[in-house]
């Protein structure tokens, strides 16, 4: 008999199908399958690896050289340094009523029509969470991470519900999860930008830091630009979820690239600035 196989993609899972499928088949579908399922449950929750067994987080990275100078920070930058590390330092607490809210607040900014069945529910699967609790992505960027989702939501909807719905371009089959992106984006900030050092000691986070001395959400409105670039680098480069972290990696020198540039007074100067919309 003609043996007919083929491996096929259903609802985010890799199927078998045949007349008689061979046990070679059955066997490659079963490796693929646990592969894939094995690179999204490294997804952040502090781990190196993401979305790609292997592949180290652009995250996780350091300079070549740790070694760097530190720059004087004015009264004003240092006190507001020391504010957003303040947020930086609050994880992510389940028990927490406020941190609850936050969580319900983000559901019904990004599904405002369809009601909320529990804080843990495979609802949130919708959103590019792992699993049916989000409190356990949140390891990895802390209660700011949440705080970052909000504001996008809140203050660019229009860029925001492109982005999890996944509206705009020519889309891979594998795209990489929305909310999980998120929080991966919060953590690649905070270490580009040098956050948790009691000075910058990178000429791009004492940049930073004059942006955040004059607008105190300069961080949440930098996660909102950076959200909005890193979509439009996947889709300029055909990017498909193993490509994240050369996705990410691009993303990152461009920002650093325009944050230099001479003419930026203000975030909102950014060019990258200009794929937000409202």
């Amino acid at each position: 008999m003609t043996e007919v196989s083929h491996l096929s993609l259903s609802g985010g899972y890799l199927k078998v199908s045949s007349e008689v499928a061979t046990p070679a088949i059955r066997l490659l579908a079963s490796l693929m399958c646990a592969d894939i399922h094995n690179c999204f449950a490294e997804v952040v929750a502090g781990s190196a690896a993401w979305l790609g067994r292997g592949l180290s987080c652009v995250c996780a990275q350091r300079r070549e050289s740790d070694a760097r100078p530190s720059f004087d920070l004015t009264p004003a930058q240092e006190e507001c340094l020391q504010k957003l590390q303040s947020r930086i330092d609050v994880t992510y607490d389940s028990s927490i009523p406020e941190h609850q809210e936050a969580l319900r607040a983000l559901w019904n900014a990004a599904f405002p029509e369809e009601e909320l069945c529990g804080l843990i529910s495979e609802q949130w699967k919708e959103m590019g969470w792992q699993g049916k609790d989000p409190s356990t992505d949140f390891r990895g960027g802390g209660f700011i991470s949440l705080e970052n989702l909000l504001f996008f939501a809140r203050y660019f909807p229009k860029s925001f519900q492109d982005l999890l719905q996944k509206r705009e371009g020519d889309r891979s089959v594998w795209e990489y999860p929305f909310a999980v992106a998120g929080v991966n984006i919060t953590f690649m900030l905070i270490q580009m930008l040098d956050l948790e050092a009691v000075k910058p000691r990178s000429i791009v986070g004492a940049t930073f830091l004059k942006f955040l001395a004059e607008n105190e959400l300069a961080f949440d409105l930098l996660y909102c630009i950076t959200f909005k670039l890193m979509d439009h680098q996947w889709l300029t480069m055909h990017a498909s979820y193993m490509d994240f972290n050369m996705v990410m990696k691009s993303t990152r020198r461009q920002l650093e690239r325009e944050l230099l540039l001479d003419d930026i007074l203000r975030l909102e100067d950014l060019p990258s600035y200009g794929l937000l919309t409202r």
